[in-house]
């Protein structure tokens, strides 16, 4: 089986599934809407959330579903509630190990790793050729170790948390899938949303995961290369059409990952 491609821009936006109501204006104003049948909703909700699913269509293209975890008791009715849909990208909550996978034949997958268990699986998660995507979770990981807190009162993260988005990121990368960064809660912190995303960009995340309408433009601009580097990434792709091997480009060396690095730059300006 084909690896399915990751199809989505950087900013990608939950919305609870039992609030049709803001589903279509999520999905107007980011690159895709995670409709959110686990966390967002709760159980006495989760038939109404399942009901407005089917009965709320939007562009398939564009929608991911996240399913309540498979050891969940809500998981076989989110499933029966998906096939009556046009829907067939999911993200798998609380995933922790490619047994979780089973039973999803003809859906695209993006498997969230944001238990410690999870986050020891990433690798064999990412092996399975169905899943997409990983995305890694800060504070459920936390909560499932006995912890508290994945951020220092500063904001930064703990070293947990770093390893944990460092696994899932190298986990990804090694397997050909992509890797969404996780969401950023404070919802008054632009600039520490801004620094994440920007940070995330640059060490190869796909896209950063939204729980607000007014992240997705800061989450856009940090995916966005700038002028300045689009143009030195076009400079040094063109130049490399006249050079054999490593060589010298405005003072820097330039070989192989250099390249890479130029056209991965291209392809987020794209």
């Amino acid at each position: 089986m084909t690896r399915p491609e990751f199809r989505f821009g950087p900013a990608l936006l939950f919305c609870p599934a039992d609030r049709p109501d803001r589903s279509e204006k999520a999905l107007e104003r980011a690159d895709a809407v995670i409709l959110d049948l686990e966390d967002a909703v709760a159980d006495d909700d989760k038939d109404a959330a399942r009901q407005a699913l089917v009965d709320t269509p939007l562009d398939p293209e564009r929608v991911i579903v996240r399913l309540n975890p498979a050891a969940s008791p809500h998981r076989e009715a989110d499933l029966a509630a998906l096939a009556r849909t046009d829907y067939r990208t999911v993200m798998l909550a609380k995933c922790e190990g490619t047994a979780d996978l089973v039973g999803l034949d003809g859906l695209e997958l993006i498997a969230l790793c944001e238990t410690a268990r999870g986050v020891l699986a990433a690798e064999a998660i990412a092996g399975v050729p169905q899943v997409m995507a990983l995305m890694w979770g800060a504070e459920d990981l936390v909560a499932s170790i006995g912890g508290t807190s994945s951020r220092f009162p500063d904001g930064d993260y703990r070293d947990l948390a770093r390893h944990a988005r460092t696994r899932v990121l190298l986990a990804a990368a090694a397997n050909g899938a992509a890797a969404i960064d996780t969401v950023h809660l404070d919802l008054g912190d632009l600039d520490g949303l801004r620094a994440e995303a920007e940070d995330a960009a640059a060490s190869g995340f796909a896209a950063t995961a939204c729980v607000h309408p007014s992240q997705v433009e800061v989450v856009r601009a940090a995916y966005r290369p700038t002028p300045e580097q689009l143009e030195w990434a076009h400079g040094v792709l063109a130049a490399a059409r006249s050079e054999a091997g490593v060589f010298a480009f405005r003072g820097g060396m330039v070989d192989g990952p250099v390249l890479r690095q130029a056209t991965a730059i291209v392809r987020r300006g794209a």
